[in-house]
């Protein structure tokens, strides 16, 4: 309760949501109906929550910006690399529970601590509710620790870095164009961001280029390929 008071700024009220946000499903235990009592489904909801908060930020502090910008800014600001980074400058990784053989295995150790941190803001949500969530993220984590105007000039280039990934380890990996989902805008690009003839990212956006890169990005979280921190 203490280590949670000086990370978070406040005294939690349900303690059991915080306790689940830092348990991985590595050392979860069965609850009910196969489900476990890990962290993935507070990830689930916090990472719902961080991309609506930062999204009003964004369309609030860059009026004249087009969709594909604010899609691409709030990417860097939530993607996993970035999260990871953050989580580890708020001692998350002193908090968070998992089985220690993953230490052995840093490719499987990715994702865990930006995890972890949507997991954290899922319990905030339902500890507190949205706008003390909201003002949570703006002025305890965002204000603090991200800095959007480097974020802003900072080439993250998640296609590349997924084609190198690829090349590197003898992988065939192409950007298809889809069919997009029933109603929506025929004027959308839809993308496929497949290695090894498995779909594993798709990216959608106005722009083709934008939506390849969102697919990149989400197929580097997929297949767990983050830069090097």
């Amino acid at each position: 309760m203490r280590k949670l008071k000086n990370l978070l700024g406040f005294v939690p009220e349900n303690i059991r949501l915080y306790q689940m946000a830092f348990r991985h499903k590595s050392v979860a235990t069965a609850i009910k109906e196969g489900a476990k009592n890990s962290n993935e489904r507070l990830e689930f909801l916090g990472d719902a929550i961080l991309g609506s908060v930062v999204a009003e930020l964004l369309f609030k502090k860059y009026p004249y910006k087009d969709e594909g910008f604010l899609t691409e800014m709030r990417s860097k600001i939530v993607s996993r690399a970035n999260l990871n980074q953050l989580s580890r400058k708020l001692g998350l990784n002193e908090l968070i529970q998992y089985d220690a053989r993953m230490i052995s295995f840093p490719n499987k150790q990715g994702s865990l601590l930006g995890d972890a941190f949507e997991a954290l803001v899922g319990a905030v949500y339902l500890d507190k509710g949205y706008t003390f969530t909201k003002s949570f993220l703006l002025n305890r984590i965002i204000k603090t620790h991200v800095d959007i105007q480097l974020l802003e000039v900072t080439e993250t280039n998640f296609k590349s870095r997924l084609i190198e990934w690829c090349q590197h380890l003898g992988k065939d990996v192409q950007f298809l164009p889809t069919a997009n989902p029933e109603g929506e805008s025929s004027k959308m690009f839809s993308i496929e961001a497949i290695v090894e003839g498995e779909v594993c990212g798709i990216g959608r956006d106005f722009n083709k280029k934008s939506a390849e890169k969102l697919a990149a990005e989400k197929a580097c979280e997929y297949l767990k390929i983050f830069e090097t921190e």
